[in-house]
């Protein structure tokens, strides 16, 4: 990956770029965990209820959490996103609010915070003005489902300058040279798709996942976590035996909304039960505290 390249990269005060998502990653699986990395939508249902989940996200095992930015056009979320951030636009949602809700939630908890979102939205802003406002607010880095590393120069730098991590995606029907050039970009951890298609909790992890992550591995990304399915503890505890992180995100995301941020929480905190590897401590603030976790519906 571009982070271990020879040309170790500096940020605008010359001082080596840290990957905060690395260190989380990283330190979960020091004390025997697989990395726990939650997605919640900006917004939703209100700006100040998407901090409170995020916050008891983060408080209850959650070692990485991902604000998703509403968009108008979201072409790879399932129904239950789409329906969420809807709503969040149609209630005037400014993007403004983003680094408001990454400040929030990152005085709050120690977990690292990204933001996920569409490329548009960022080039819309001007790349180095969201870069800077994000590292500002304290976010660690930003997740591109749409961005292809051969349009990325902009972000590189960007990235580079700020001291942000850049996640790119790679998915069953990508190239060993596109997953090369996947992780050769990529800074924090690889995003591998599970499945083709759009997000969405399923009752068991797709067969694909562990060819995904060992096709990244091969190539060199030493940090890969995997999304788009995951709901369960027990998935949790699969996607363990082989990759670095597990990414849910509609399951928390029907949480929120059937039940509010301390659903979220109560989630969580069961979540990271299926986190733990042999031997293994649960991440601090994650109680076990068991609560209904939605085998269907869509999202990561």
């Amino acid at each position: 990956m571009r982070e271990t390249s020879a040309a170790t990269p500096t940020d605008a005060t010359g001082s080596t770029v840290r990957s905060r998502t690395a260190e989380a990653i990283e330190a979960a699986r020091a004390a025997g965990r697989t990395a726990l990395i939650g997605y919640l939508p900006a917004g939703y249902p209100s700006v100040e209820e998407s901090i409170e989940a995020a916050v008891a996200l983060g408080n209850n095992g959650a070692d990485v959490i991902e604000i998703g930015i509403p968009y108008s056009d979201p072409v790879m979320d399932g129904p239950v996103i789409q329906e969420a951030t809807s709503r969040v636009l149609a209630a005037g949602f400014r993007i403004d609010s983003v680094f408001e809700i990454v400040r929030a939630v990152s005085e709050r908890t120690d977990a690292v915070v990204l933001v996920m979102t569409y490329w548009n939205v960022v080039d819309r802003m001007g790349v180095d003005t969201f870069a800077r406002r994000l590292a500002e607010a304290g976010g660690a880095g930003i997740i591109t489902p749409d961005l292809v590393p051969e349009e990325a120069g902009s972000w590189f730098e960007a990235s580079d300058r700020h001291g942000l991590d850049r996640i790119f995606l790679t998915a069953p029907s990508s190239t060993d040279e596109r997953v090369r050039l996947i992780t050769e970009s990529s800074r924090g951890f690889v995003y591998g798709v599970s499945v083709m298609g759009v997000t969405g909790a399923r009752t068991e992890v797709s067969s694909a996942a562990e060819q995904v992550v060992a096709r990244a591995h091969a190539a060199g990304a030493p940090r890969v976590a995997v999304g788009l399915g995951i709901s369960r503890p027990e998935h949790i505890r699969e996607i363990g035996r082989y990759a670095d992180g597990a990414i849910v995100g509609t399951a928390l995301v029907v949480a929120l909304r059937d039940g509010g941020p301390e659903a979220v929480g109560r989630l969580a905190a069961e979540l990271a039960t299926g986190a733990v590897r042999d031997g293994g401590a649960p991440a601090t603030g994650a109680t076990g505290v068991v609560g209904e976790v939605p085998a269907e519906g869509t999202g990561a």
